[in-house]
């Protein structure tokens, strides 16, 4: 297992650090702090290219080889991070026309990261020199284990820049889609407010204007824009395999509702996903799992770790504060350890924390690193991380190898985030992200794995499917839902789904398009709630509720066609209509909300689904524990982890090994605040 560190040795030179004689001294006792702690692997590069070229075309690749050499001498393997994500201000003078354009046609200037349109020729081809010069130059050194493609692609205007070269692009890639204007035309439904085109040339980009935009040109932007982005790091990761063909390449993600990178297309580009993580920074358990199993889910199989394993890393896992929140709180203690199981847990197969020490100069000097300014090691931080370095010598080899299995899948969709993120919606006040968040947590909080997946992903090995508001449904993805529940699979669907198709194109034969026979039913109408009025539900027969649960936000009016009716709605004008049903078809189940409700409304139906599918809890413990395993071979690793912060009591009714401590527990023991346990059965 990989645990280590990003650093940035450019900064730890004379006169911030070292010595008039010695400049680059401050290396070797980072070096010798990082093995103390336990650290094995070093991220290197990641905003170096005005270091490494500081003038165009003269190289200077030799400190970085340097600091590499010093880390090795102390065990280190090294990640290297093309500098891509922070053009050099030489560059931005030469060519100001690579700085991205905002949609009112203002200029981001340089002088930071990401200042730079990914459609410019002149940024590509400048970044594939650095990057074919980097690799040349540092390659070759026997401990590099991994190259990083730029940094936190997806998270900046950058992604979404209006440039003149975006205009041409655009325009390339709507004739390679649409092949003629006339398919453009129909398929875009431009007659709306007469904006048909006659030229390509026509077709607007959505920048700053009166009204908005065709929702269905508000999508295809952000799939171009999604596909600019996988195409640069495509040629980036061409660029080092030409090189170095035997050197895997990842890309640090960051995963968060909506994204302007359609993250799916992007792990099909890379050997192995790495996950920018916050979770210390806002200690919301059921939140970061949900990111983590996402991040899991995008390279289920064909990754390709350092070791030969497969898996994805974190490997910008916050050490302490951050410096871009409205008020940046101290970690508190064992949070830190406590979010790094959680993140092995969910099947993480390397830590990387960012980053190594708070700068004295930039505009992070008050970003928390696992060193403080004063790169003593004498830091709580330091020490914390230090105990879980020595945890990890003897848990990694138990864990090797091991995998976190599912039996569930949440269906997710960029192209749907992307449809209802256009402005006209019938609620605003719906976030996909929080309901896709209330089935996750349900699952999460009664320790059920889970999966995500695309709607075209093969979803014949999960015996339960939750499609959560697919509101952008194609057409040959609702066919592929229908072969699943055909063939035995349970679905689980809600309202706002097969609201449009492929082409953000409403359906003449009622909601949910192509699905009303898989769930039996028509929904007619729809009901959006402002947020601080409610409906309420009933239920009868074999859906068992532990509370009265209310109906918000939403409240589909469903005309049964065939399907059994689980749940009414009790107020307004569609008192006693269905509000939850299920159908039976072909071999399987279809389930179908037709309205959001609180989280026990979603603690009662996994109760449900659970005998309805015959799917169990990892293990039986109180709620406020967290629960995930990791399993190969038969053998079975449990996670425990308490986010309290007071104890909790937990009964073994079986001895139970800790790998941690070697201790054996049997009967009661109390998990301590902010407590890790992580078990398996004990031997005979």
């Amino acid at each position: 297992m990989q645990f280590g560190v990003d650093y940035h040795p450019e900064l730890w030179t004379f006169p911030n650090a070292g010595t008039a004689d010695e400049p680059e001294a401050r290396w070797r006792r980072d070096a010798e702090l990082m093995a103390q702690a336990g650290f094995n692997v070093v991220r290197l590069g990641e905003a170096v290219w005005g270091m490494c070229e500081p003038e165009e075309g003269k190289f200077q690749f030799d400190w970085l080889r340097r600091a590499m050499d010093v880390l090795s001498e102390a065990g280190m393997q090294i990640v290297i991070a093309t500098p891509t994500s922070v053009p050099p201000l030489w560059l931005a003078r030469k060519h100001p026309e690579i700085l991205p354009v905002l949609e009112d046609g203002s200029i981001l200037h340089e002088g930071t990261r990401h200042a730079a349109c990914l459609n410019s020729d002149i940024y590509w081809a400048y970044s594939k020199t650095i990057v074919k010069e980097m690799a040349r130059a540092v390659g070759s050194h026997p401990q590099l284990i991994a190259w990083q493609i730029d940094n936190n692609m997806g998270g900046r205007l950058r992604d979404l820049a209006f440039n003149n070269e975006t205009r041409r692009d655009w325009h390339a890639w709507l004739k390679a889609k649409y092949d003629t204007v006339a398919r453009l035309n129909e398929m875009m439904g431009t007659a709306f407010l007469g904006q048909t085109v006659v030229d390509w040339s026509e077709v607007p980009m959505p920048m700053k204007a009166p009204s908005v935009f065709n929702p269905a040109l508000h999508v295809d932007w952000h799939r171009f824009c999604s596909d600019t982005a996988v195409a640069f790091i495509r040629m980036q990761v061409d660029v080092v395999r030409e090189v170095t063909p035997e050197i895997p390449v990842t890309t640090n993600l960051r995963s968060f509702f909506p994204s302007h990178l359609n993250l799916f297309d992007t792990a099909e580009a890379i050997d192995f996903v790495s996950a920018i993580s916050n979770a210390n920074i806002k200690s919301k358990s059921a939140e970061n799992a949900l990111e983590l199993d996402l991040m899991r889910s995008l390279k289920k199989s064909g990754s390709k770790l350092p070791d030969n394993d497969e898996g994805f890393w974190v490997s910008d896992q916050k050490a302490g504060q951050v410096n871009w929140q409205e008020v940046n709180s101290l970690v508190r203690p064992g949070v830190v350890r406590l979010f790094t199981y959680q993140a092995i847990a969910r099947g993480a197969d390397g830590i990387l924390f960012y980053f190594w020490r708070q700068p004295r100069i930039g505009s992070e000097i008050f970003y928390g690193g696992v060193l403080t300014h004063d790169g003593s090691g004498e830091n709580r931080v330091y020490k914390e991380i230090k105990e879980i370095g020595e945890e990890l010598k003897r848990l990694a080899p138990q864990i090797k190898g091991t995998k976190v299995q599912a039996e569930v899948a949440i269906l997710y969709s960029y192209e749907n985030e992307w449809a209802l993120s256009h402005p006209r919606q019938p609620n605003k006040h719906f976030k996909l992200r929080d309901h896709v968040q209330l089935f996750h947590s349900a699952f999460h909080d009664r320790n059920i794995p889970v999966d995500f997946a695309r709607p075209t992903d093969d979803l014949s090995k999960y015996k339960l499917v939750i499609a959560p508001s697919l509101h952008l449904l194609a057409g040959g993805e609702a066919d592929l839902l229908k072969l699943y529940v055909q063939n035995g699979g349970t679905l689980v669907s809600t309202f706002n789904s097969g609201m449009v198709d492929e082409h953000n194109m409403a359906p003449d034969n009622g909601f949910p398009h192509d699905m009303t026979d898989l769930f039996g039913l028509e929904v007619s109408e729809f009901d959006p709630i402002p947020p601080d009025h409610d409906n309420h539900l009933s239920f009868k027969g074999q859906f068992h509720t532990s509370h009265l649960h209310m109906a918000r936000l939403w409240c589909d009016l469903i005309e049964p066609k065939g399907c059994e009716i689980l749940g009414s709605f009790t107020r307004d004008f569609y008192a006693g209509r269905p509000a939850m049903t299920l159908n039976h078809f072909g071999s399987g189940k279809a389930v179908y909300i037709g309205t959001e409700s609180h989280l026990p409304f979603y603690y009662d139906l996994v109760a449900w689904l659970r005998q309805l599918c015959n799917i169990n809890s990892l293990l039986k413990v109180p709620d406020t524990v967290e629960v995930s395993m990791r399993q190969r071979d038969g053998m079975r690793v449990f996670f425990l982890l308490n986010h309290q912060n007071s104890p909790v009591r937990i009964q073994f009714y079986k001895p139970m090994h800790d790998f941690l401590t070697g201790q054996t527990f049997t009967g009661n023991y109390d998990l301590p605040p902010h407590g890790v346990l992580v078990l398996d059965e004990h031997p005979r």
